[in-house]
């Protein structure tokens, strides 16, 4: 009886501490600087790892045309043993077998992913085009003291810590990687509980635009104007005059040649610059939209085919409208927020959000307009505050 009344308590109290916090994988991102012998050894291993997911590929697919069967994670492991061998794939064995093996992992995700049609069918990785990047599970790697070391690399890595990792995390895997521009990174992936925030009264329809990133149906001291509306920064129009010219520069270059290479890495870095700004901007926003807020509301955008419009192509990728709602949608599954989604074929910016009407045709150009009962709406606000009133009924 004693027992039970124990194991009723404990129950309830890890009840409270689910409703309280959450237990997230996440991954936290840091800039490192390798030496010389440590780059060579890693640009190693990032090719062996693109050989071996190309060459695994190709098994599986002639597998499938000429003999009309499947192969298994099992089957490509085996096959990557008999491949480290043979005189002319030996040299597999120099680097660390752990990212190797999570390459035919990753396959293998692909695959699930197609044949449950959440994906198109794996293609081969480009030695230009593809993602530089090896993933060491905890056989490979050991983190002591705020200090990283990889299989058959040499040292610690020397990262920079812009952050710290909480406090007695253990990570799980980590994948190292660098980008177009030359840039190393380190990804470290974690469980962290992340306490869910306190509720507040206050909830907020969102409308997302081009002249205005968005538009809230409520004011929000020091993040909107007395509209509502958070500019949109346009980070790459703000560098579209450098990257036109190293684009200019990259074009004068021949193909192949050291200058070229050279020439594409500046090109490389304006992109990064653009891309961290915006990134750096949209967390910012986003986390000051969950924490200010119990519920918001956004409008189901099909960004895809919205930017078909060549005359907007540029305008609409600019302002990342899919990677705002991506980040509005994991960081209110985090802290407790919900969000929700109002159908794309809702008529938020012809609908009279102070009597119910419903206007006519209304083109873009149409910033403002009159309702038959004599209010006058904003086109992005009026949206903005339909979307709210929507989001109760898309629950």
């Amino acid at each position: 009886m004693v027992w039970s009344r124990i194991g009723v308590r404990i129950r309830l109290i890890v009840s409270r501490v689910l409703a309280v916090a959450r237990i997230v994988r996440r991954a936290f991102r840091y800039r490192f600087y390798p030496t010389p012998e440590q780059a060579e050894e890693l640009v190693r291993t990032f090719g062996c790892v693109r050989l071996v997911y190309n060459k695994a590929l190709e098994e599986r697919t002639r597998a499938y045309l000429l003999e009309g069967r499947g192969v298994s994670y099992d089957e490509s492991s085996a096959a990557l043993t008999r491949w480290k061998r043979t005189e002319e794939l030996g040299f597999l064995r120099q680097v660390s077998s752990v990212p190797l093996q999570q390459a035919l992992r990753h396959l293998q995700a692909g695959f699930a992913n197609f044949f449950a049609k959440r994906a198109r069918y794996p293609v081969f990785k480009s030695r230009k085009r593809s993602r530089a990047a090896a993933e060491y599970t905890r056989s490979a790697f050991r983190y002591r003291d705020g200090e990283l070391f990889l299989a058959k690399l040499d040292g610690p890595l020397d990262i920079v810590w812009s952050r710290p990792l909480p406090e007695g995390v253990e990570p799980s895997t980590v994948t190292v990687s660098r980008d177009a521009a030359g840039r190393w990174f380190v990804a470290i992936l974690c469980e962290e509980t992340i306490r869910r925030l306190d509720p507040v009264g206050e909830s907020v329809g969102i409308d997302a635009g081009i002249s205005a990133l968005v538009t809230l149906s409520r004011p929000i001291d020091g993040l909107t104007d007395s509209d509502g509306k958070v500019a949109n920064p346009r980070h790459e129009r703000a560098e579209r005059r450098r990257l036109a010219k190293a684009q200019r520069a990259l074009a004068r270059k021949a193909k192949g040649s050291a200058n070229r290479a050279k020439v594409r890495v500046r090109v490389a870095k304006v992109y990064a610059r653009v891309a961290d700004r915006r990134r750096d901007f949209l967390h910012k926003l986003t986390t000051r939209l969950v924490h200010d807020n119990q519920v918001i509301a956004v409008e189901d955008l099909t960004v895809r085919n919205m930017v078909k419009n060549h005359s907007l192509a540029r305008a609409i990728s600019d302002a990342a409208w899919r990677e705002l709602r991506t980040m509005l949608a994991y960081k209110a599954a985090w802290y407790g927020r919900e969000l929700v989604v109002v159908d794309r074929w809702f008529p938020s910016s012809k609908l009279c959000s102070a009597c119910g009407a419903i206007a006519g045709s209304m083109p873009l150009d149409v910033r403002s307009w009159q309702c038959g009962c004599g209010a006058v709406h904003d086109r992005d606000v009026n949206a903005a505050k339909n979307i709210l009133a929507a989001g109760p009924a898309e629950r």
